[in-house]
């Protein structure tokens, strides 16, 4: 299973949620929005995706899954 996290830049509103919960994939920059250096998800880290997705208070936060 291949798994790929993005950010829908317009939903996103610099709550930061996503990078306390999955900092392994997901970084601030200076003003608080996420920025994703490698979009696949390892498959040991996919439940942490998940739940970064689901807690994400403007649902900007993506995972697709194939």
């Amino acid at each position: 299973m291949r798994a790929s996290l993005r950010i829908n830049p317009i939903a996103c509103e610099a709550h930061g949620l996503c990078a306390e919960l999955l900092p392994e994939l997901i970084r601030l920059d200076d003003w608080g929005y996420p920025i994703i250096d490698e979009s696949e998800v390892p498959a040991d880290l996919i439940g942490l995706a998940r739940r970064t997705v689901d807690a994400c208070p403007t649902l900007a936060v993506l995972l697709d899954e194939a």
